[in-house]
């Protein structure tokens, strides 16, 4: 019987051991920057082709390499980081577990033009499939640049598994953003497909922090700084009204390393608590800062999980600096009046209050009636004319209600048809409390809807049907509104601006991260365009982690609950009425598109027994 257990060639070890290391292209962009870092650049360019599939590229001004290292980077295990183990316990730098290189020449295409500066000639090697092909001296500038294309050419199965362009777009800029993040003191610089996406001059953490982040946080930020024996801890918080629906702007890095950590983000939040609403996320940036000893970063491939000899210590530390950040700049609670929504839209409250129109109030009969003495029941015979024919308007009004009955006969027939034993009657009075809720009678008691949860299914449905037949109409913009995202943001929108056709929403790209918002669905109100299209773009995010939604469900979820009216806003009887009959005609009324309830029933036996009867 022959041996089973043979030793694997070592191009095969090193593609099983960059399935660990290279999931995608993003993965291969963290570990080249990484290394840039790593060789004390000042200057780092990112290029890509193709979304990193045809071409992902790095070049550094770092110190470069030998010709003996140039060759040697590209085995397992190879590390100028680590000689015993007692170093993997005082790691200072980014990358140092000898596999990124060796992991992406195994699935990947390399050219590596690298020279250092006490060098005359630098060294150009190509590697394919883990082999050498070519290495030869070149003329080279001190630095390195290493360019990895055709990512997975021999893993044709591990290239189908990838996303599209857009998606995978998204998750290098994340990673960039991360690296860009940690080092605010280095040029970093991303083209891709021949555009320059990002250009961040050296600065500041706070610049480099509006500059990938968005202007928006400019004036937004809290200094976090405290200092311990123990740890450090520095960085931003954005005040509460910053705060988004999804996790998108926080980012938290351990000795310059960014890391994924629910404990910390727990922290965080608690220092938060009562600031904002409870399903908000807040913006931070923070970096802490302890000896290496009491973290181990070597607990997984990306090392982007890591664990902290005390977390107790470090949770209380990070809770109590964010909470003193915000006390110190007084970004306290304030005393939150409930305004009526609709009222806070109305012109009056929103326009200034000009001197023509002072003038013309002040010289009202009404105005002289509250402010001069003894005119509160005098009323000039010339001022009659102010008060309009009340008589002609009764009687054209009662003439349009006769005009209405049949209308009226005819609603009452297809009013709340299906799904639920609601009295069927037209002129059936419903009650809106708290702003909030609608109380509808029954045939056996009465229904609580929730306006908005009602409305968000009405509007799903609506724009569930829509593109199985014609799309919606568009109202074209009399003045296009101009929109300026983070580039993250970007990539997204351009990859929904087809759909959003579909649906109502003519945008047009205009420059790296502007659009230009055409049109937008005819039965949605002007004037709002901007904080629409951000807010779409937050819930869709949103919707982004659950993976079992495809990109046109999670739109239409997006857009339904964008768009429904919101929960403190004043219906009048004929929008309740509306949103009632919307609802009982839906396919399925009694839940959103989430699983939520839309409405709760009380029938009169449930009630006699809570009041004891």
């Amino acid at each position: 019987m022959p041996d089973k257990i043979l030793l694997l060639p070592d191009n095969i070890a090193n593609q099983i051991a960059a399935g660990e290391v290279i999931q995608r292209p993003a993965s291969a962009v963290k570990e080249l920057l990484e290394n840039a870092v790593d060789a004390g650049a000042t200057d780092i360019r990112l290029i890509i082709q193709d979304a990193g599939k045809s071409l992902i590229q790095v070049i550094d001004n770092g110190g470069g390499m030998s010709e003996t290292d140039a060759r040697m980077c590209f085995e397992r295990h190879a590390t100028s980081k680590i000689k015993n183990i007692e170093d993997l316990f005082h790691i200072k730098t980014m990358g140092f577990r000898g596999e990124a290189l060796a992991s992406i020449a195994a699935v990947s295409q390399v050219e590596l033009k690298t020279k250092r500066e006490s060098d005359e000639t630098g060294v150009y090697i190509e590697v394919e499939n883990s082999v050498v092909k070519k290495q030869e001296p070149v003329a080279a500038p001190t630095g390195t640049s290493i360019a990895m294309k055709n990512l997975f050419f021999n893993v044709p199965a591990r290239r189908n598994f990838l996303k599209s362009n857009a998606a995978e777009m998204r998750h290098i800029v994340d990673e960039f953003t991360r690296v860009a993040l940690s080092f605010p003191h280095i040029f970093f610089s991303l083209t891709a497909n021949g555009q320059q996406l990002f250009h961040l001059e050296a600065g500041s953490l706070k610049q480099r922090i509006v500059q990938l982040l968005g202007n928006n946080y400019n004036a937004k930020l809290v200094t976090v700084r405290e200092e311990t024996d123990y740890m450090n801890i520095y960085g931003f918080a954005g005040k509460p009204d910053t705060a988004k629906k999804t996790r998108g702007d926080q980012y938290f890095f351990v000795n310059n390393r960014y890391i994924k950590s629910p404990y910390l983000n727990h922290a965080v939040m608690n220092a938060y608590q009562e600031m904002i609403a409870s399903d908000s996320f807040p913006m931070y940036v923070l970096f802490i800062d302890l000896n290496p000893e009491q973290v181990d970063v070597n607990v997984h491939p990306t090392k982007q999980e890591i664990k902290f000899e005390d977390e107790k210590i470090v949770y209380a530390f990070v809770q109590a600096a964010v909470k003193h950040a915000l006390a110190q700049f007084s970004v306290t609670p304030t005393l939150d009046f409930d305004l009526d929504a609709s009222i806070q839209q109305l012109p009056a409250i929103q326009q200034p209050f000009t001197q023509e129109k002072q003038t013309a109030v002040t010289s009202t009969s009404i105005f002289k009636g509250f402010t001069q003495k003894h005119q509160a029941h005098f009323i000039e015979s010339s001022q009659k004319t102010e008060l309009k024919h009340w008589k002609d308007f009764y009687e054209s009004n009662e003439q349009g209600t006769r005009n209405n009955e049949q209308k009226k006969e005819e609603d009452e027939s297809r009013f709340i048809t299906h799904h639920l034993p609601l009295t069927t009657h037209p002129d059936t009075e419903f009650t809106q409390l708290l702003n909030t809720y609608i109380v509808a009678p029954s045939v056996n008691g009465f229904v609580l809807i929730h306006q908005q949860s009602a409305h968000e299914r009405v509007l799903y449905e609506q724009l569930k049907t829509t593109g199985q037949g014609k799309p919606v109409a568009t109202q074209r913009s009399m003045f296009p509104v101009t929109l300026e995202l983070a580039l993250a943001d970007a990539v997204l929108l351009h990859e929904l601006i087809s759909d959003l056709l579909e649906l109502g929403y003519m945008i047009e790209p205009f420059g790296k991260n502007s659009f230009v918002i055409q049109g937008t669905p005819a039965d949605l109100e002007q004037g709002n365009e901007k904080n629409i299209i951000d807010n779409l773009l937050e819930q869709y995010k949103h919707f982004s982690s659950e993976v079992k939604f495809s990109k046109r469900e999670k739109l239409v979820r997006s857009l339904a609950k964008q768009q429904a009216v919101k929960a403190g806003m004043r219906l009048t009887e004929r929008e309740m009425k509306q949103l009632v009959n919307d609802l009982f005609n839906c396919e399925q009324p009694n839940i959103t598109p989430e699983g939520n309830p839309t409405y709760l029933e009380f029938k009169k036996d449930q009630l006699d027994k809570m009041f004891g009867r």
